[in-house]
C-alpha cells in the first residue's frame, strides 16, 4: 500500500507543481537564472523530501562542514538506488545540477524538474551526446553550479559497501574548472526499494560527505588518478560505517 500511495503522491505533487514548472521554464528561457534558483531551491526539497517521508527513509548525515563554501564543486557519489538523487536533492545546499541518464528526460513533468536544476542528459551509447554531456557541465560549474554525479554509470547492484569502476570523463568536469571534487558515500539506500522486490520499505540511509580534493594545478598524472583516489575514498567511508 506505501507503495501506491508513493507514485499516487509522485505524479500528483507533479501535476500540481505545473504551474510553478511552467514560470520556471519560462525564466530559464529568458535567462532569468536567480528566479529558477529561487523556484528549485524552495520546490524541488520540498517535492523530494516529501518522497523520501512518505517512504518512510530516516538519514543521517554527516561531514556536511565539508562542502566547500562560497565556490561551485563536483559531488561524486557512489550509486545504489533510485532514491540516491532526492536524497542528494535534499542533503546539499544548491544551486546545482545533476549529470543523469537520457531516459530521464522521456518521463513528463520530470524532465522539466531537471532542466530547472541544469541537469544534464547523458545517452551513454552516444559518444557525441556524452561529450556534449561534459561540455554543458563543465559551463555549469564555470557558471557557479554545482554538479552532483554518478560516475559509476549505473546502480551498483552488488554487495553492500562495494564501489564499482568509476568513468573518468566525468572528473574533467572539475579539472577543468580547478574545481574541487567532493566525495559522498550513500549507505543503504537499496533498503528502500531495490532490495525488497521493488516494493517500499522504511530504511534508515547513512550519507557521509567526505573532505574535497582540491583539483586546482593537478598535473596530469594526479588528474588520471583521480577517479580510483576518490573511489578509494568512498568504498573505505562505506567499510568503516560497516565496522
Amino acid at each position: 500500500m506505501r507503495t501506491i500511495i508513493w507514485f499516487i503522491y509522485f505524479w500528483a505533487y507533479l501535476l500540481w507543481a505545473n504551474g510553478k514548472l511552467r514560470r520556471g521554464l519560462r525564466d530559464l528561457a529568458a535567462g532569468n537564472d536567480q528566479a529558477v534558483d529561487e523556484l528549485t531551491a524552495r520546490w524541488v526539497p520540498h517535492w523530494a523530501g516529501s518522497l523520501l517521508r512518505l517512504a518512510g527513509v530516516t538519514v543521517t548525515v554527516t561531514g556536511k562542514e565539508n562542502i566547500p563554501a562560497g565556490r561551485p564543486c563536483v559531488f561524486v557519489a557512489n550509486h545504489r538506488s533510485y532514491y540516491d538523487i532526492p536524497l542528494m536533492l535534499t542533503q546539499l545546499d544548491g544551486p546545482h545540477g545533476l549529470v543523469s541518464k537520457a531516459e530521464v528526460d522521456r518521463i513528463p513533468l520530470v524532465r522539466g524538474w531537471m532542466r530547472l536544476l541544469r541537469c544534464v542528459f547523458v545517452d551513454r551509447a552516444d559518444t557525441h551526446s556524452s561529450l556534449e554531456a561534459l561540455r554543458r557541465a563543465t559551463e555549469n560549474v564555470s557558471r557557479g553550479y554545482s554538479m552532483i554525479l554518478f560516475p559509476e554509470g549505473t546502480r551498483n547492484k552488488g554487495p553492500e559497501g562495494s564501489v564499482l569502476e568509476f568513468k573518468g570523463g566525468a572528473f574533467r568536469i572539475a579539472t577543468k574548472n580547478g574545481a574541487p571534487v567532493v566525495p559522498v558515500a550513500i549507505q543503504n539506500s537499496r533498503d528502500i526499494m531495490e532490495n525488497n522486490g521493488g516494493w517500499m520499505h522504511p530504511a534508515h540511509v547513512t550519507i557521509t560527505i567526505l573532505p574535497p580534493v582540491e583539483t586546482a594545478g593537478m598535473d596530469r598524472q594526479a588528474v588520471r588518478a583521480l577517479p580510483e583516489e576518490i573511489r578509494g575514498r568512498i568504498e573505505a567511508a562505506l567499510h568503516q560505517k560497516e565496522d
